[in-house]
């Protein structure tokens, strides 16, 4: 919640307190929400920030690096997360900049990949010319990935031990999704993962990280499950939108998970449940848009279920606690109790 002095103020004097516990009440409340990770303009700036540091790293990860000694690579990303480590334990101790140190924190293990790439071409482990972008992903680098994989888990576990910011979980879980990937190609004896079971790795995967993200949701004072259901659904999510559906019955079904998504959303208290239960319910109207392109009808009642939508939303707006609770209400008591709380 955005609480702003004015509105506080208003509801302050709505009720009988004086200006000196107004106060005292107003300094608690800065003190539980200051610099809390979120994304105010501010964080996502540090975001910005942080995305744009990761792609100038790719760069060295690419055929430009073939201009440069093997060593210089592992030099530069020592550097980079040494800067990385001691500026975010520099910000972390501040609290209004907790969020950036925790980004820097972050950015140092996002170096893992990199640093362990020049290792191996330092040791001679890496036997070949550095690939191009989409080369990273041929059959032949397979071997090469697992220490950049399994590093970055270490790295990022040892990181999230000291460093309680939620944030970190993401390149653990980006390397885990790798890890899953090429080991599922490994064990089913493909040189390159066919894109079928890419599809299916991600469904499973996604719902694993989801089933992880429920059992750490509300446990920790830090959301940390926020990201893990992000990086969950990304994965559920993509796998399920990218299979072959083959017949309508199917495409209808796809539709039904995604409004069970959104339902989700309610019983969770999460809204990423709602966003991607959403762009997968746009998807299916897509698809009914492709069949019936040349009917002059279909707009229209594409634009009255939109509008209906719009309305329905504005009544869920203003009855939104009594919707919810009717909701809840309707699951057995005996499911109802491993809902999480709700996040103060």
């Amino acid at each position: 919640m955005n609480l702003k002095r004015k509105t506080f103020d208003t509801a302050v004097s709505k009720v009988k307190i004086t200006a000196d516990q107004s106060d005292a009440l107003w300094k608690a409340l800065e003190d539980q929400i200051l610099d809390r990770p979120g994304f105010s303009q501010t964080h996502l700036v540090y975001y910005l920030g942080a995305l744009i540091v990761i792609s100038a790293m790719t760069w060295f990860m690419t055929e430009a690096w073939e201009r440069y000694a093997d060593s210089a690579i592992l030099v530069t990303s020592t550097i980079y997360a040494g800067f990385f480590i001691l500026a975010g334990r520099y910000c972390w101790k501040i609290p209004v900049l907790k969020t950036a140190g925790g980004l820097l924190f972050t950015l140092a293990v996002c170096m893992t990949p990199l640093a362990i790439y020049g290792l191996e071409r330092v040791t001679g482990f890496w036997p070949q010319p550095a690939p191009g972008i989409t080369e990273w992903f041929t059959p032949e680098v397979r071997n090469y990935r697992y220490p950049f994989e399994i590093g970055s888990i270490i790295t990022g576990l040892i990181a999230m031990k000291f460093v309680r910011f939620p944030l970190l979980a993401v390149p653990i879980m980006l390397a885990l999704w790798g890890l899953t990937l090429d080991t599922t190609s490994y064990l089913l004896g493909y040189p390159q993962l066919p894109e079928l079971n890419i599809q299916w790795t991600g469904f499973w995967f996604g719902s694993l990280l989801i089933a992880v993200a429920y059992l750490v949701d509300r446990r920790t004072k830090e959301d940390f499950a926020f990201w893990v259901y992000f990086g969950g659904l990304s994965a559920f999510w993509l796998g399920l939108s990218f299979m072959p559906f083959d017949n309508e019955g199917t495409e209808f079904i796809y539709c039904l998970i995604n409004v069970g998504l959104m339902l989700f959303s309610i019983l969770l208290a999460r809204r990423v449940f709602f966003v991607f239960g959403g762009l997968g319910v746009m998807v299916y109207l897509g698809h009914l848009a492709s069949l019936f392109h040349d009917s002059l009808l279909f707009p229209v009642a594409l634009s009255v279920i939109g509008i209906g939508i719009i309305l329905l939303a504005i009544q869920y707006q203003r009855f939104q606690a009594a919707i919810e609770g009717s909701i809840i209400d309707m699951l057995p008591e005996n499911l109802r109790r491993f809902l999480p709380r709700e996040r103060e």
